[in-house]
């Protein structure tokens, strides 16, 4: 298990926590759980019932629905920081979607019980939980949005431009290493047809791929 000061400040760092104060950190922390899982493990399957929420302390998760002909469609990869779990422990339902490592990940897991406890005791964690709740509401509103109004194209360019961040030198990169089969399952496409689009933009002057980091050099086209 984590020694109590490093999972207090894991904790604090954690949006979702934010207005706690130190001693309802400490008493989070105290009944918290941390386990370690290998790349590509099932944390929790799409229709498990299960009673914690989960913090990802080291590593990324995909977010992932499968459907009945066993086509796989991630949902949205999550970072160091964000959590799961957290509808299940308010609705009492089962679990929504599956949650798979995409590589060697650390959580803290906090049981019902506990966290229950201090949410009812503190309006701003009600608050930062229904925030976020909010945000992945307009995430999926945005994915539905792509797939019924958009082509192939328009969905890569959506992924690629939410997923971007400016770097040092005022570029927008995509520093998660992407293999074209993610961006499949993510745009509900196929592998070959990502990479046909991804040949076109990089001969197109669009955007650049060196070591996994995709740069995008210029506006995409207009209508994507």
């Amino acid at each position: 298990m984590a020694k109590l000061g490093s999972t207090l400040e894991i904790l604090g760092a954690v949006p979702l926590f934010s207005g706690l104060t130190g001693d309802e950190l400490e008493a989070l922390a105290q009944t918290r759980v941390v386990r370690k899982y290998p790349r590509n493990a099932t944390i929790i399957n799409d229709g498990d019932t299960t009673n914690a929420i989960y913090i990802i302390n080291r590593g990324k998760v995909k977010v992932c629905k499968t459907s009945e002909t066993g086509k796989e469609v991630v949902i949205a990869v999550l970072d160091e920081g964000e959590h799961f779990g957290e509808m299940s422990l308010i609705d009492d339902k089962p679990r929504s979607a599956s949650i798979v490592t995409k590589d060697s990940c650390e959580f803290t897991i906090i049981n019902k019980a506990d966290f229950d406890r201090i949410l009812m005791g503190n309006p701003k964690l009600a608050m930062s939980v229904m925030r976020g709740l909010c945000e992945r509401l307009r995430a999926a509103d945005r994915s539905i949005e792509s797939l019924a109004l958009m082509d192939v194209y328009g969905r890569i360019a959506r992924v690629l431009l939410d997923m971007a961040e400016e770097d040092e030198e005022g570029e927008m990169t995509v520093n998660e290493p992407l293999t074209h089969k993610d961006i499949a399952q993510m745009v509900g496409s196929s592998r070959e047809m990502v990479s046909r689009i991804f040949k076109d933009l990089v001969s197109g002057g669009y955007i650049a791929v060196e070591q996994k980091r995709i740069t995008i050099k210029t506006a995409l086209p207009s209508g994507w």
